[in-house]
């Protein structure tokens, strides 16, 4: 209660059956269509492919970066955009999980407000709160004056969905029998690890991670009563843990059963670190994050092209490509942008992309229209180059220009480089 009270555990009992039963199918018809993969992350120079296996869902166009490695969503069904499954399963599959997201966000909304990490009392009817009732119920609290109301609980209202309101879910699987090697847990002696300690990053803020587990546990993985005493069961999975950078205040490892799940409220994930202690059995695992997006759009990255692209003008007669303006600060930004497209997306999309095909081809289209981008800005580098030949610059503003302009370049150079040995 002292040290762990922003952690929030539910047992599978009080989540619906038909819930459980939809979202546990979508885990095994993902797992059947090989939908699950091994990432490559990069981890202080070094590439390690990690033991869990993970597919990203969620909002089409979103993604989500972690350890250098940008993963993209499979889109789940969301009104308003054209998204062609594989399969009517993966699509159901999908559907199952924004089902879950939906439930979760509500539960996570449910227990800030029990904890009063909102200044709101809490809902009469909290029962059922779907994403409308969310603004209705704050709207109703009686702690503020009716001349402050609307706008505090406009305050309180985008806070909670800011923070709540879950936009992926990275999926998890893995089968610790398969596994050759697994790290101990150093500081507490909790036994097998499957996911060291770590926070989870590229987070909103103060905002809340939801995970729903699921072991598939049989008649094989019994709990072995001589290791109560001991410790924990190393037969059932266990979410571990620790306040950050300390290892005197005792560690928690909590069992995860069938269906169990458990919320991180607000600050946790950032004054607390958390390991996954692998059982026997092999388990799936939905984690649901509030990504925070802002650089990680297609949105946001064909803004950004935009912007690049207004400098590069077409001669209405010959046709010749050449650019508005050359100032320091206008080649600068472009070339960045360059970089930005080459680097953290058309690369990072391509050099594991292909397995997104598995699941659906929506990135294509998006990832073809980002290279024509990308084409237009490497004609845009030459043209640069090609204007810093000619004579008729002021020196002391084209040696600025040029040793910019050479900053990023070399920049370029040096992580295609590092992008051709990964």
């Amino acid at each position: 209660k002292t040290k762990y009270s922003k952690l929030i555990f539910r047992k599978s009992n009080t989540v619906p059956e038909e819930l459980h039963q939809t979202v546990q199918e979508g885990f095994l018809t993902l797992r059947k269509h090989n939908c699950f993969f091994q990432d490559l992350v990069r981890i202080k120079g070094k590439d390690f492919l990690t033991p869990v296996s993970r597919i990203l869902i969620g909002n089409p166009g979103c993604t989500y970066k972690y350890l250098n490695t940008r993963l993209f969503t499979v889109p789940w069904p969301t009104e308003g955009y054209d998204i062609k499954y594989c399969s009517p399963q993966i699509h159901d599959a999908c559907k199952a999980l924004i089902r879950l997201n939906d439930y979760l966000h509500i539960e996570a909304v449910k227990a800030l407000q029990g904890q009063n990490l909102f200044e709101t009392k809490e809902s009469k009817d909290t029962a059922v709160i779907d994403r409308e009732q969310i603004a209705t119920s704050l709207a109703e609290k009686g702690s503020v004056s009716k001349d402050q109301s609307s706008c505090a609980s406009e305050d309180d209202y985008v806070s909670l969905k800011n923070r709540t309101y879950y936009n992926l879910t990275l999926l998890n699987y893995m089968d610790p029998l398969q596994m050759t090697y697994l790290k101990q847990e150093p500081y507490f002696g909790m036994g097998n690890m499957a996911v060291s300690w770590h926070h989870d990053e590229n987070l909103v803020e103060r905002s809340t991670v939801a995970v729903y587990s699921y072991s598939c546990e049989g008649s094989a993985v019994e709990e072995s009563n001589e290791q109560k005493l001991q410790g924990r069961d190393p037969a059932v999975w266990h979410v571990g843990l620790k306040v950050a950078w300390d290892i005197e205040t005792p560690g928690l490892a909590i069992p995860l059963h069938q269906g169990d799940f458990y919320l991180m409220l607000d600050d946790l994930n950032m004054t607390h670190q958390h390991c996954v202690l692998a059982g026997f059995s092999p388990r799936f695992s939905s984690t649901h994050r509030v990504a925070d997006c802002s650089r990680g759009t297609l949105e946001y990255i064909f803004g950004q092209c935009e912007l690049a692209l207004q400098n590069l003008q077409t001669d209405s007669d010959s046709e010749a490509l050449s650019l508005k303006s050359l100032e320091t600060a206008v080649v600068k930004q472009a070339e960045e942008i360059h970089n930005e497209v080459e680097f953290e997306w058309l690369r990072q999309f391509w050099f594991q992309g292909k397995r997104y095909l598995k699941c659906t081809d929506w990135w294509l289209k998006p990832m073809a229209k980002l290279q024509e981008f990308w084409r237009k800005m490497e004609i845009m580098t030459s043209v640069v180059l090609s204007e810093f030949g000619k004579e008729e610059q002021i020196e002391e503003q084209r040696n600025e220009t040029i040793s910019c302009f050479l900053q990023v370049l070399t920049e370029r150079q040096r992580l295609r480089k590092e992008w051709r040995v990964r």
